[in-house]
């Protein structure tokens, strides 16, 4: 089974977030034993940002890693285990590896699905030797 960055890169859909990771010099870390808990914006998601945006981060290192470590929590957390732990409509605050929080919570009636910060997981557990990949509809950024 491949690491996080191997998958991801394999998957397709996150070569805007393959590309944001190699510039700040992340890739060691996610490829490192973790296990780690990703919350994946796909290549859609990057384009939602206003114009210029992913540009600017990548001509800044450091203000890109924090954004990329903002999406990261460490230990493997699937959909299933997200959804118990917001339970009865809890938010749940979860420590990333940038130091901020990231608020977990459940939504829908029928089919009950996780977001974090707002944003919607659309593609839960990715399967990877060193962790989990969850697909995000957004680039979540920290505050």
């Amino acid at each position: 089974m491949d690491d996080i960055v191997e998958t991801a890169v394999s998957a397709g859909q996150f070569r805007t977030l393959v590309t944001a990771v190699q510039a700040a010099n992340l890739g060691e870390v996610l490829k490192g034993p973790g296990p780690f808990t990703v919350f994946a914006p796909n290549d859609a998601a990057f384009d939602q940002l206003p114009g210029g945006t992913v540009e600017g981060l990548l001509r800044d290192p450091a203000a890109l890693a924090k954004v990329l470590t903002y999406h990261v929590v460490s230990g493997r957390v699937s959909a299933i285990d997200a959804l118990k732990l917001t339970e009865g409509g809890r938010e749940v605050p979860v420590d990333t590896l940038n130091g901020a929080k990231l608020h977990v919570s459940s939504k829908g009636l029928v089919r009950k699905k996780v977001h974090v910060n707002g944003a919607e997981v659309i593609v839960p557990d990715i399967q990877a030797s060193n962790g989990i990949i969850h697909v995000v509809n957004r680039v979540l950024l920290p505050s």
